[in-house]
């Protein structure tokens, strides 16, 4: 079955074009926001080739189709004849509650800009290998350029979010940018790399002057912002003089806006949850490794693992590393390690060859596959590799192992770990893969159904 006629089966078994509201995708779901949840036949879905699981969560309905997300989604949007976003406005027949709605801002926001973080990120890795490595030194011209390429996604980031964002918000895009150029103008980021001047001033209102490459809360509160103000005064705005004063009168109060209210309150969010995180760590790293160890694959069945995400880069941008990312990376390998287990208790080629894939998958940082595969269908395996992802991510934790940019959490990313955290990676991924593989292999029987 072509990937067209599985996404007219898709369309039709969750209830038809007319009950989607809205469609996405990240690296391996399509996620979709519908009005009537009820009318959706998960059996069928299950049912359907090329589909590896799937779940209503949070009100939002995902289907796991593996690294083919895109084409996926390409054949989706072309069926539903629209340009990737659902513009419908009518209403929900059931009102989100507010984790609800704040999971699809960040699945929505971070799923279409992960390819470029990603590749971005492993970039980053292969430089940082190659640095620690003496192949190149820093003054290299070779090394100039390739920092340009890798660091200038995360420099640039408000960008790419406020892109994402207002696709998400509703609102114009060019206006979402020009918010982020705000944010990024060089008075401001250079006045607070410099760090003589706390702030600036507006019409007597106090401009606090802070870096914002980088971030990601103040963006997207400012762009959620911007999308109240803009849709304000196109209302009252007459027609005749929308097309120059609606975007005129909108610029001059959303920046000044994000500026003083919503990109300042977003950087304290930000550092917040940021140093909730390093508290954790500081209190006890084993607890932390536990914690966020054994919770990751939980996160990634119910896809609320993108929720890390800003804390992540908010990390990269106050601290220039993060030590959640090493941890997601021992996640990844113990996913693998348990899938693998699997290969050695399945009875027959075909699921040997699924299996096999999936373990591959995970090594390579999707994990997906393997989840929804193969371990979900297996309580014990499950719980395998939440136990290895929390046994290598405490020792991860206590060895105080960081990393210092964005990189996907695969095997290939062993390379940014070059340099003096290299063996605590090695041992790490040891660790991982032995102890979900060791107690999956022991306590997984044979002649259960995989």
């Amino acid at each position: 079955m072509k990937d067209k006629e599985i996404v007219k089966k898709i369309i039709e078994y969750v209830g038809g074009k007319e009950n989607i509201k809205k469609a996405w995708h990240c690296m391996t779901r399509l996620r979709f926001d519908l009005y009537d949840n009820s009318l959706i036949l998960q059996e069928k879905v299950k049912q359907l080739n090329g589909v590896i699981g799937e779940q209503l969560q949070s009100d939002q309905y995902q289907i796991i189709v593996g690294t083919n997300v895109q084409q996926y989604h390409a054949a989706l949007i072309e069926e539903l004849g629209i340009d990737g976003e659902q513009e419908d406005e009518r209403e929900s027949s059931k009102k989100k509650g507010l984790f609800a709605r704040l999971l699809d801002v960040v699945s929505g926001v971070f799923g279409p800009i992960v390819p470029a973080i990603a590749g971005a990120g492993m970039l980053k890795g292969l430089l940082a290998g190659l640095i620690a490595l003496n192949i190149l030194s820093k003054e290299n011209e070779t090394i100039v350029i390739l920092d340009l390429i890798s660091s200038g996604v995360f420099y640039f980031l408000p960008f790419f979010l406020a892109a994402s964002a207002a696709k998400i918000f509703k609102t114009n895009q060019y206006l979402a940018l020009a918010i982020a150029a705000g944010f990024m103008y060089p008075s401001l980021i250079d006045a607070a790399k410099l760090g003589e001047v706390s702030q600036f001033h507006f019409i007597g209102l106090p401009i606090p002057v802070i870096n914002y490459s980088g971030a990601v809360i103040p963006v997207i509160l400012s762009v959620w912002a911007l999308s109240y103000i803009h849709r304000w005064i196109d209302k009252y705005m007459p027609n005749i003089l929308r097309t120059v004063f609606t975007p005129t009168l909108t610029l001059f109060i959303a920046i000044p806006f994000a500026l003083i209210v919503s990109g300042p309150l977003g950087s304290y969010v930000g550092k917040g949850l940021a140093y909730i995180i390093e508290t954790l760590f500081d209190i006890s790293p084993v607890l932390a490794g536990v914690v966020m160890g054994g919770a990751r694959p939980i996160e990634v069945v119910f896809g609320m693992h993108h929720a890390l995400t800003p804390i992540v880069l908010q990390n990269f941008a106050d601290k220039g590393y993060d030590m959640l990312m090493p941890m997601m990376f021992m996640t990844n390998m113990a996913i693998a390690g348990a899938t693998f287990a699997m290969f050695f208790k399945a009875t027959s080629k075909t699921e040997k060859s699924i299996i096999l894939s999936a373990t591959i998958s995970a090594l390579l940082g999707i994990t997906e596959p393997a989840i929804f595969g193969v371990l979900i269908k297996n309580r014990k395996a499950f719980i395998a590799c939440s136990i290895g992802s929390a046994v290598a991510s405490t020792f991860f934790a206590a060895m105080g192992v960081k990393i210092y940019g964005y990189i996907l959490s695969s095997i290939v990313s062993l390379v940014a770990y070059v340099g003096p955290y290299f063996p605590y990676a090695l041992m790490g991924i040891a660790i991982a893969i032995g102890t979900s593989f060791g107690i999956s292999f022991i306590t997984v029987k044979k002649t259960q159904s995989l």
